[in-house]
């Protein structure tokens, strides 16, 4: 932790960067290209760091350094029931955001799952799902788990409410009201890193297991 202090004056203009990395925002291009911006500055990255530093926070990334957030600099026993609370929360999130993913990417026909800065349009996903009994299903379940909470048997109303509580969690951002067009955010990578550590350490091949799931549907 650094022990040199910083003057406000040397951090005018980033206080709200500050506050919402302290409030446990994800910066990344699409939420925030200019706090991206002076984040990936190493000269205002110090700054910040250093002010962070004060209160026992750093600036940590995920995303190959394009997602940052705020961590702890030092863990105490506080600071470890507070990231346990926190990793206990993602891992509950876990089962239906993946299948979120699964179904988006098999609907869509892409290659890859989301990613940074990808767009979702809503209405040709609902489309395709509306089509498909078996994406109809896949929704339905989704939709239902405690993170969603959904009790409707309507198509438009569980996948709007699912893309409702994906902005709300900072997994989506929506830039235009008036348009049914999502964009994936830097949190679907900080999730896929946290995916990985979950998979190497406790050997719970998520991975594999999305992929059982994608080759199921397609049988």
């Amino acid at each position: 932790m650094s022990d040199v202090n910083v003057s406000p004056a040397s951090l005018v203009g980033h206080g709200a960067l500050i506050e919402r990395l302290l409030r446990g925002e994800f910066i990344c291009r699409v939420t925030d290209e200019d706090g991206w911006r002076a984040l990936k500055s190493p000269a205002v990255r110090e700054r910040i760091e250093t002010y962070l530093n004060q209160i026992n926070r750093t600036v940590a990334s995920a995303g190959e350094g394009e997602v940052f957030f705020c961590g702890y600099a030092q863990l105490g026993e506080a600071e470890r029931k507070v990231i346990s609370s926190q990793f206990k929360d993602i891992c509950q999130a876990l089962i239906p955001l993946v299948e979120w993913l699964v179904l988006v990417q098999e609907a869509s026909g892409q290659d890859a799952p989301l990613t940074e800065g990808a767009p979702v349009r809503l209405t040709e996903l609902q489309a395709r799902v509306e089509e498909t009994p078996a994406f109809r299903e896949q929704l339905a379940k989704l939709s239902q788990y405690r993170l969603f909470g959904s009790t409707s048997n309507n198509v438009d109303a569980q996948m709007k409410l699912v893309f409702k509580r994906l902005v709300e969690l900072g997994y989506l951002s929506r830039p235009n009201l008036e348009k049914q067009i999502y964009i994936a955010t830097g949190k679907l990578d900080y999730l896929y890193e946290v995916i990985r550590f979950i998979d190497e350490t406790e050997g719970l091949n998520l991975e594999a297991q999305a992929e059982i799931a994608t080759q199921r549907e397609l049988l």
